[in-house]
This record gives structure tokens, C-alpha cells and sequence, in this order.
């Protein structure tokens, strides 16, 4: 065996040159892997033994991508397109033997080979559009020659991994091998290919398939169409869309030239910046500064959830998704009976749309069982608690399960915005209290946000942070402070939304702002499709706030036909000269002139304060970092991943410029934009949020 490099090596075994990747944890393509790929292919064509060359790697996983953190510096080593040319122009032929994942650079690698082999559990994709980018590397050019346009535009604007055995049927494999034989039958393929002189396959010859869909734009309009709201203010899909164009209209060569202008422009963008930036926050804010990486966990296997509601059914869903099983408990039977109703109807709707199997909805529910007594969760390792957001109702309920519940058991409260500490203090056991907040549908929402309480022991935020992975959600951990950092900066969104309205922009002309912004749906939009009148009570409403007005003119949202909307038989929402005419009056009740109110004015209004409020939470250390909040907000909140999350927002468009105008709102509208301390020293230092370090 010849070592080219430390992550390198090549061997002859049987008359083909074996080069061997092993760089962990994912064999991406660092200036060294390409670097070893490029000298080892050198040497295998210089090898007089060898006939044809296989390229596999070491490890859990095949080239899974590109080194994400060079791109946007100096280029080093030989870069990626001359290691694709030295294996694509190889006068012996070059076998990719594929395991693990084959994503982005490494399937343009895989690309570039003239066969390819996987092991049936492989998947392969070239995901870059989830990082604001296209495939820039021949993947838009060579996909759709070889799978076909609308196959590699599906395949590249959705970033889906391909099954082994899917990719094997569209032509994108060659062969399978066995599960835990792909050295030795790539090795045995290879030496197939010489043995029955098959050609040097290069995709980049192979035509039929963009030539029969040349001529055929309404293949893309079409496709455009189908996918507007889906692709909604991304820049990297309309580009992909684009390259494939080239692919079905020019010479090779010339696409590839497309692609890469078209390469350059977003990975300079600022898109691509706010995406790559969300794809590392998303993974530091499992890194808890002060815990150890093995800090010790304590073992979960059985959960009890209190309340078979909604948000208590959605809990379950994900522990019974992982394998755990799960004790429900209810008050009443009628509720219990509609929590495990809703339960099942959710798995079924899902295996409807093929995403399960009828056989999984039985073995998720044979893991379910229920009660009425609490006494039944005496052994459960964990209790997630999702009852009534009152401090009295849930200081009463854990005072409760403290002498009902196993000494190491883990109690856990899904309160949105209550005070941690003061629940556990109603235990004997705070450093066993943790706040678990599920987002709704539980069952859907991706974020978690971890609520470490004063006396939180590192090992229960430890296991919280591992159960969070293993029932696949995306954990943040965060402190105790009314709303925590969601709601709380939410907050501050809500106040500034429902005082503009008062003061002269219609609720339709704010959602606009915010839907173009890159939001899912406006406050208002929000409020009607969530119920105007949660927490509302008829006999003590008195017209003291505009949503209590409208629900006393039944206008309570989505479900009545009326909410700050007017709405029609398919739930279209209309703009109503009622509420506006009701908007009017109250702020006139209240002594608020109306006047115009410019998009630029709304924008700044709702989104500067929440940037400000996060400023306030790193200064009190209820965040680590400025990114953890950014991940609460693209995960939990619908905040628009190509702009990155408030705080990278913020300092994209200037830290001073946000410091200038909530001043100069203080200064006009009072105290509830005074600037956080922590802004005013970063632009007083300039330094940014990204500056900062997490204590610890």
C-alpha cells in the first residue's frame, strides 16, 4: 500500500488500483482529499499493473459534500475541477464504490467516474440549494443528462437524498452490492469492465435525455408553476432551474460555464451568507460551554405525558416515532378518548400520504397506553407535563408528582413563558425540574427549546439535549426569563404589529410587509388561523383591546368566517372595511391620530426590536450565543432561513443602523425601544454579535 497522504492511500489489489479516502468524520473534500484523490489517480494511470481504478472511502460514509467552511476563502490545493478531470479523462476505467452518503461535491465526484456502485442502504443528492446554492461543480450539467431534466430539477431544488435502489432504477447506479462487501465488489466489477471491454462511460457525452426535452420550455414554466410557493423568495432554485436550462440547450461546456457564473453570484450573495451561517449555528447550539461532550446522561426509556390535548398528543407522537413508550394521562375519559383519537388520526393522515406504513401506526400504538391516575407514572424516566399555562395549576401538579414520581425520574414542563424556578421550587428535587417547550404541532415543529432552570442539574440538560437528537429535534438550550427567547422576543413583534394598526397601517398592509419580508403568514393572518378568542371569556370581555372587540362582534377568526379578515367558502383571506372601520373607532376612543404609515416604517418597527430584545438576552445570559436565537426563530418561528435569524440579520444590515433607529423611536414613542446596553457597547467597540462568547 502506498500512502499519498495522511487521509490517502492507494493499493493494486488484483489488477485495480484501489484509492482509499479515510478523513472523518465525513470524508468531505478538503484541500488534502482532493489533493490525495488527484495524486493517487495520477498514480493508478501511471501503474502498468493496474486496468482500472475504484475510488471508496473509509469510515461511516462516502465524500459527503464539500468543506463548507473554505468556501468564500483563497482556494488551496488543486481544486475540484482538475480532480474531476483527472478521473473523467483516465484512459482506465474509474469505479465509484459508494456507502453512507454521497451529497453535493462528493456525488459530483461519484459523477465524474465512469461507474458507480452503493450498497443498498447508500443515498445520494446534491442538497447545496439548502445552503442558498447550486451544484457547482458539473451536478447540473451531468445530473440531467444521466437521470433526466425533470428527475435532476426535482432531485437538485428539493435537496432529497436518493435511495440506493431508486437512484439504481433512474440510472444513477450502475450496480449493488452486498451490505458489507463494496471493496470487493467494486474490485470485482472493475475487473468485469475490463474483462468484457466495456467503454470509458463519461456522462458528459451522454445527450438523449436533454436532447428529447430541447425544444419544450413549458417543461420548466411548468415546473416554475408547480413549485412558486414552495421556491418563494429563495434565490438558489430559480438559478438551478436555470443551469438546467443550459443543460437542455447548450454544449456541455457552455452549461458548465452557465453554472459556474451562475455558482459565483450566489455564493457571494447574501442568501447563501444567511444560510451557511444557519447551517453551523444549527449545529454549535448542541455545544453547551461547561458541559462535557460526554457529560454524564441519565437513561430514558419510558415517558409519562400529562394532558391529551393537542400539544400533549403532539409530545407523544415524537417519543412513540423514536421507539419510546409512552403512559398518556388525562383528567377525564372523554379527553383521554379524544387525545388517543387525535393520536391515530395523525398517523393515519400521514400514512395516506404514503410517508408510513399501516403497520407502523400499530407498532407506534402498541407503545401508547393511558390512564386517568398519575399514580401510574410511579416508574416513567421522564414526565413532560402539558397543562393548563397556570403557575397555580402546575406548582400543584409537580408538588404532586415529587412524591409520586422515582427519585431519578426526570420532570419536565412544556410551559411557553412561565417562571421554571418557581415550579420547581414547588418539588424537593429542583436540579430534576427542566422546561421542555414543543412548539405547535408538537408532532411537526422542529424546534425544542431547552429551559435550564437555576438548580438544573448538568445531567438532566445533558439527557435533555440528547433526547431532543434522538426524537429529531433541533435543541436550544436556553434560561429562565418571561418567554424564554421565542415568545419573548415575539412579544415584541406582536406589540409594535397591533400598535401600528392604531395608528394608521391596516392589518393587511402589515402581514403584507412581513409575508414579502419572507415570513409563512403576517400576525394578523396568524391570530385568525390560531382563534382571536383563545383565552377569551364572553362575560368578562370589556372592549378593553381590539382582538376582545372583535370577538364581542363574533369575528374570532378562521373557524367563525371572520377574524381582522373577512374569509370565503375556501378560507381565502379578504381585507374587511368592518375591522377597519372597528380599528379606527378604537384608536380614536383612544387618542391616537391616524396617519400614513410607509412598508419601510413597518418593517423597521417590527423587526428592529426583536433584534434589540435579543441584544437583551445575551446580556443577560439567557442565550449562549446570538446564533442560538437565530436557530429558535428559523426553526420555531418561520423566520425566513435567507436572511438568517434576527441577529445575523442585524448585522447584516448594521448594528449601528439598528442602534440609530431604535433611538430615534425612543426618542418619538418612549421607553419601550430603549436600546439594549449590550447594542450600545458593540457599536460603541464595533464589534458585532458573532464577537461575542458563550461564558463557560
Amino acid at each position: 500500500m502506498l500512502t499519498i497522504n495522511p487521509v490517502t492511500s492507494y493499493s493494486n489489489i488484483d489488477g485495480v488500483g484501489v484509492i482509499t479516502l479515510n478523513s472523518p468524520p465525513v470524508n468531505a473534500l478538503s484541500a488534502a482529499v482532493r489533493d490525495g484523490i488527484h495524486a493517487a489517480a495520477l498514480a493508478a494511470i501511471a501503474d502498468p499493473a493496474a486496468h482500472a481504478i475504484v475510488l471508496l472511502c473509509e469510515g461511516r460514509t462516502f465524500i459527503a459534500g464539500a468543506d463548507i467552511a473554505a468556501f468564500g476563502k483563497p482556494p488551496t490545493g488543486v481544486s475540484l475541477p482538475e480532480v474531476q478531470r483527472v478521473l473523467e479523462d483516465s484512459p482506465k476505467p474509474v469505479v465509484a464504490a459508494i456507502h453512507g452518503t454521497a451529497l453535493g461535491g462528493g456525488l459530483e465526484v461519484a459523477l465524474v467516474c465512469h461507474y458507480r456502485i452503493a450498497v443498498p442502504s447508500a443515498r445520494l443528492g446534491l442538497p447545496e440549494v439548502h445552503l442558498g446554492l447550486l451544484p457547482g461543480a458539473g451536478g447540473t450539467q451531468r445530473l440531467p443528462r444521466i437521470v433526466g431534466p425533470e428527475a435532476a430539477l426535482q432531485m437538485m431544488t428539493s435537496g432529497v437524498h436518493m435511495p440506493a435502489a431508486e437512484a439504481l432504477h433512474n440510472g444513477l447506479l450502475d450496480a449493488l452490492a452486498p451490505e458489507g462487501q463494496l471493496r470487493a465488489t467494486a474490485i470485482a466489477f472493475a475487473q468485469q469492465v475490463v474483462a468484457e471491454k466495456r467503454p470509458l462511460r463519461k456522462i458528459r457525452e451522454q445527450n438523449d435525455k436533454v436532447q428529447a426535452a430541447r425544444g419544450q420550455p413549458e417543461l420548466f414554466t411548468r415546473f416554475r408553476q408547480s413549485h412558486a410557493k414552495q421556491f418563494r423568495g429563495f434565490d438558489a432554485p430559480e438559478k438551478i432551474i436555470q443551469c438546467v436550462e443550459a443543460a437542455v440547450n447548450l454544449p456541455f461546456d457552455e452549461g458548465l460555464q452557465r453554472e459556474r457564473q451562475l455558482f459565483t453570484g450566489l455564493v457571494q450573495g447574501q442568501q447563501s451568507a444567511a444560510q451557511r451561517n444557519h447551517f453551523f449555528a444549527s449545529r454549535q447550539a448542541w455545544n453547551i460551554p461547561g458541559l462535557a461532550q460526554d457529560a454524564a446522561t441519565l437513561p430514558v426509556q419510558t415517558v409519562g405525558i400529562i394532558g391529551a390535548g393537542t400539544m400533549g398528543a403532539g409530545i407523544a407522537m415524537n417519543f412513540l416515532n423514536a421507539g419510546l413508550p409512552v403512559h398518556l394521562v388525562e383528567t377525564g375519559q372523554e379527553a383521554l378518548d379524544r387525545g388517543l383519537r387525535t393520536i391515530r388520526s395523525n398517523y393515519e393522515n400521514t400514512a395516506r400520504k404514503g410517508r408510513i406504513t399501516p403497520q407502523a401506526i400499530e407498532q407506534r400504538m402498541a407503545l401508547l397506553s393511558s390512564s386517568l391516575d398519575l399514580q401510574d407514572l410511579a416508574q416513567v424516566d421522564l414526565v413532560i407535563e402539558a397543562v393548563f399555562e397556570n403557575m397555580a395549576v402546575k406548582k400543584e401538579l409537580f408538588a404532586r408528582l415529587d412524591g409520586i414520581c422515582k427519585p431519578a425520574a426526570i420532570l419536565a414542563s412544556n410551559t411557553s413563558a412561565l417562571d421554571l424556578n418557581e415550579i420547581a421550587s414547588a418539588t424537593a428535587r429542583p436540579e430534576s425540574v427542566i422546561g421542555l417547550h414543543f412548539f405547535s404541532p408538537a408532532n411537526v415543529m422542529k424546534l425544542l427549546e431547552v429551559v435550564r432552570g437555576a438548580r438544573t442539574s448538568d445531567a438532566v440538560i445533558a439527557t435533555a439535549m440528547q433526547l431532543a437528537r434522538k426524537i429529531g429535534k433541533v435543541a436550544v438550550l436556553v434560561g429562565v426569563c418571561p418567554g424564554f427567547v421565542g415568545n419573548r422576543i415575539l412579544a415584541q413583534r406582536q406589540r409594535e404589529a397591533n400598535q401600528l394598526i392604531l395608528e394608521g397601517a391596516m392589518p393587511w398592509a402589515v402581514d403584507r410587509v412581513l409575508y414579502d419580508f419572507g415570513f409563512p403568514m403576517g400576525p394578523f393572518a396568524m391570530s385568525d388561523l390560531a382563534g382571536l378568542d383563545l383565552g377569551w371569556n364572553k362575560e368578562k370581555s370589556s372592549s378593553s383591546t381590539l382582538r376582545e372587540v372583535l370577538c364581542e362582534m363574533d369575528r374570532r377568526g378562521q373557524k367563525t368566517g371572520a377574524g381582522f379578515y373577512d374569509y370565503d367558502e375556501k378560507r381565502t383571506a379578504i381585507p374587511s372595511p368592518l375591522v377597519e372601520k372597528a380599528i379606527q373607532d378604537f384608536a380614536r376612543q383612544r387618542g391616537v391620530q391616524a396617519r400614513e404609515v410607509s412598508d419601510e416604517e413597518i418593517l423597521e418597527r417590527c423587526i428592529y426590536p426583536m433584534i434589540n430584545e435579543g441584544a437583551k438576552i445575551l446580556e443577560e445570559g439567557m442565550a449562549l450565543r446570538a446564533s442560538d436565537i437565530d436557530v429558535v426563530w428559523v426553526n420555531g418561528y418561520g423566520w425566513p432561513v435567507y436572511h438568517g435569524g434576527p441577529m445575523f440579520y442585524g448585522e447584516r444590515i448594521g448594528l449601528p443602523k439598528v442602534l440609530a433607529k431604535m433611538q430615534e423611536f425612543e426618542a418619538r414613542w418612549g421607553p419601550q425601544f430603549k436600546p439594549a446596553k449590550l447594542l450600545q457597547e458593540l457599536v460603541a467597540s464595533g464589534r458585532t454579535f458573532s464577537d461575542l462568547q458563550p461564558a463557560g
